[in-house]
């Protein structure tokens, strides 16, 4: 027995990763956490005992894929020495293109080659032999956290950094490893040099963070995709156009809750060891138009995409129309950054669309005073904002554009009214905790924060108590089998 588990804490495991919400990453977290409050004051002995255990968490999620990240780590930090020790622009240049083209590459190679390879053999007829090509955890995530130090550094916004333990303690930090958020080096390094110490506050407010992080994640998230979304999405000609329209609403909240609750454990996990990441997501479904959406949802990547795709394409300060191409341009990029699928590309296109849309539609009509400050107003924007947020979804999450066609051909000629009262009768729950997630969303943040604050407040002993009743419930509502976060696969 006691070679079985320790072949379990120490084997990688394809089809039990170590995540947030294993029962094992908690236990191993607890060890971990305890041995940094023992080094703390010794910045190297912290410093090492927080590399070795990313590594271990990364090797557990990706096996030997670990030797990648380590191979990023070397290159940036010797790429951005070369870099800030170059003077002529045309060399400074060639320094930020190996970058990008080295980044650019492993994601063209390990997640889209054989999308690419798939469309060619459509194109020409030929026979069509995927290569086997497994793909490491979170290498969109850490290759734009490396794209986005060496351009920093190239516009003089960053110095090189020094220390190679300092590099690659920020580029293997294991919260935001996996599924970010997209933190830059330009606000973790400095922390990381500032030899940080944890507040009762902070930790207080990482407890707080992994409490709500779990909740959304296992009590929202994974009920509503193991025992509704999925079935809907799988299978949308079996179901009627209510219940397809209900799938697409219950899968924008899923998605949110799953994101957004893999953010708060990041951002708790950093807080519990002195590091603060800015907030991930902002209710974003409370936005009254597409580019508020943008603002809230994601916001490490969509401020990222803004930085180093959008502005340097030209942004806005060459016309209108440039602009608008701009703008649609950088949301397809952020559409395939999603994944080797056409479906997410469409999303990106959609929501360039929306956003190209939508700026023109503000810079011809000049919204009055009093509308603006309309609450009416302000309600029908928020509600046509989440209904095309919700439309937009449905190509995030469906199969195919011909699945995407059997569920808007069921919820256009099969709404079916009638079948509401037998909806609520076999979903009572999945209705009730549908409801409940947008209601959660939707109070004010200021009543959250209250929250919060009473929290942080309560003795360590009652905050201990919380966590264990989450814990607890937690355990009772999870699925049967493990259910990764949605965004490990990007």
């Amino acid at each position: 027995m006691d070679t079985e588990l320790l072949h379990r804490v120490l084997a990688f495991d394809k089809a039990n990763p170590l995540l947030f919400n294993t029962g094992l990453f908690l236990l191993l977290f607890t060890a971990f956490i305890g041995l940094y409050r023992l080094v703390e004051r010794w910045r190297g002995a912290r410093m090492a005992l927080v590399i070795l255990f990313s590594l271990y968490f990364y090797y557990k999620s990706s096996a030997g894929y670990c030797f990648i990240l380590l191979g990023v780590c070397v290159a940036d930090y010797v790429v951005g020495l070369l870099l800030g020790a170059s003077r002529p622009r045309w060399l400074r240049r060639l320094w930020v293109w190996v970058n990008v083209l080295m980044n650019v590459g492993m994601l063209v190679w390990f997640k889209y080659f054989n999308l690419l390879y798939e469309t060619f053999a459509n194109i020409t007829s030929t026979a069509f032999d995927p290569l086997d090509i497994v793909l490491p955890a979170g290498i969109s995530f850490f290759s734009f956290r490396s794209i986005s130090y060496i351009v920093d550094i190239y516009r003089r916004q960053l110095e090189p950094c020094r220390n190679f333990l300092d590099y690659l303690f920020f580029l293997t930090f294991f919260p935001p490893l996996l599924a970010g958020p997209v933190v830059r080096a330009r606000d973790m390094l400095p922390q990381i040099a500032a030899n940080p110490r944890v507040t009762r506050a902070m930790a207080g407010e990482g407890l707080f963070l992994i409490i709500t992080g779990l909740v959304k994640k296992v009590v929202v998230a994974d009920y509503l995709s193991g025992n509704f979304v999925d079935r809907i999405f799988d299978n949308p000609s079996l179901y009627s156009g209510f219940e397809n329209l209900m799938g697409a609403y219950a899968f924008t909240i899923q998605l949110y809750c799953d994101f957004s609750g893999y953010s708060d454990m990041a951002i708790g996990l950093a807080l519990l060891m002195g590091y603060r990441f800015a907030d991930n997501f902002n209710a974003p479904l409370k936005s009254q138009s597409p580019t508020e959406f943008w603002r809230r949802w994601h916001i490490s990547l969509s401020t990222w995409l803004r930085d180093y795709i959008y502005i340097p394409l030209g942004g806005n300060r060459k016309g209108k129309r440039r602009a608008y191409g701009n703008q649609i341009a950088t949301m397809l990029i952020g559409g395939l950054w999603h994944g080797a699928s056409w479906m997410y590309l469409l999303w990106g296109g959609y929501h360039g669309l929306l956003l190209a849309a939508h700026k023109h539609i503000r810079s011809r009509w000049h919204t009055p005073t009093w509308l603006v400050r309309s609450r009416i107003a302000a309600v029908f924007n928020i509600f046509l904002t989440v209904n095309l947020v919700v439309i937009g979804f449905m190509f995030f999450r469906a199969r195919s554009m011909a699945h995407l066609g059997d569920m808007a051909t069921q919820i256009f000629t099969a709404f079916n009214p009638s079948v509401i009262p037998a909806f609520w009768e076999g979903y009572m729950l999945i209705t009730l905790l549908i409801a409940g997630a947008y209601l959660m969303h939707f109070l004010p943040r200021s009543l959250t924060e209250r929250v919060k604050g009473a929290y942080i407040a309560l003795p360590l002993v009652w905050q201990a108590l919380v966590l264990a009743l989450v814990l607890f419930i937690v355990i009772q509502t999870r699925q049967a089998d493990l259910v990764p976060f949605v965004y490990l696969q990007y």
